[in-house]
Parts: structure tokens; sequence; C-alpha cells
């Protein structure tokens, strides 16, 4: 089981990597779907979110990306960081989750993959890279999401859902049940 969430999370982590990567240098300030974001607050937040994790599985302070950093580089240090705290780490340990603490397979598996999977498409959209989600994950991601619909919608989550138009594909109900334009 634990294997299976850090190959999962491992996919997700490299796919958003891959829209890193690809940004063009002048992009990092273009506007993202999330309300008031660029392309950049967008991989600060994932950075954050995985260095945080990272921090939590080892016992150390997460240092967040300050305003200055090169942002690529870093990206890659907490990317790097988060890939040898799951290889290691025992995901069974409890650290702090966004609804008190919960075991880091939890957080990792649900949330955490959510979440980099979403903001995968935002960086996309934000930078005009590849905007397909792995058809897979998006599915797994939707059904662990949907059953806490009313907990998104809390200030500083996810804003309204947005109606979905008839024959749309999965990626398109997913994004759009996250409030994204897609």
């Amino acid at each position: 089981m634990s294997q299976d969430i850090v190959d999962r999370v491992t996919s997700l982590v490299n796919s958003f990597d891959a829209r890193v990567q690809a940004a063009p240098s002048d992009g990092w300030g273009a506007p993202a779907p999330c309300a008031d974001w660029t392309a950049r607050d967008v991989v600060v937040h994932v950075g954050n979110n995985l260095g945080g994790m990272a921090a939590g599985l080892t016992g150390q302070t997460p240092t967040p990306i300050a305003d200055d950093d090169d942002i690529v580089d870093a990206w890659t240090t907490r990317r790097d960081a988060f890939f040898a705290a799951i290889q290691a780490a025992d995901l069974n340990t409890v650290v702090p989750g966004p609804m008190g603490p919960m075991p880091a397979a939890q957080v990792i598996g649900r949330l955490i993959s959510m979440d980099v999977l979403v903001h995968t498409w935002d960086l996309a959209k934000a930078t005009g890279g590849d905007l397909a989600l792995d058809v897979d994950a998006v599915t797994m991601s939707y059904s662990g999401i949907k059953p806490m619909d009313a907990m998104i919608r809390q200030p500083g989550l996810f804003g309204p859902k947005l109606d979905t138009p008839a024959g749309a594909d999965i990626q398109t109900e997913f994004l759009r049940f996250l409030g994204r334009p897609a």
C-alpha cells in the first residue's frame, strides 16, 4: 500500500516537474487560474507543501521558498527533499494535516496527490504548457475529493464548483468541480 502511494505521488510530482522545467523563463509572472496567483505562486505553493511534508517526515523544520529565490532551483530542492523523505519514511508517521494530525500515507495519498495534480494543470494553463492530466490520476483524485465537497469550499481552499457541460470528459469535470474554468 505505501509503495503504491509513493509510486503515484512520484509520478504526479514528476508530471508537475515537467511543467516547471518547460515553463518559459519570462512566464513566472503570468496569471494562474487560482485567484490572485501567478505561475510562480503555484510553484511556491506546491514546493512549500512538499518541503513541509519532507520536513515533517524527517523531523526537520521546513524552509519556505523566499521571494527572491530562483523558482526552478527552489522547486528542485524541495522536490528532491520530498522524494528522499518518502523513500525512507514510515508513511504511518503522523504528520500535521489540514484537518489535524493524520498518517502521512493519508495526507500524501489523498491530499498532496490531488493538490499536485490540479496545480499541474494550473501551472500549464499559466505558462502555455501541456494541459493533459493522467486520466487514472484524475479519476482517483476526483473520487477521493468529491465526498469532501463542503469542506473544500471553505475560504482559502477551493472556490465554488462550476457547472460541467454535458458530455464533458473526466478531467474537465474534475477541474470544474475544483472551480477551474477548464
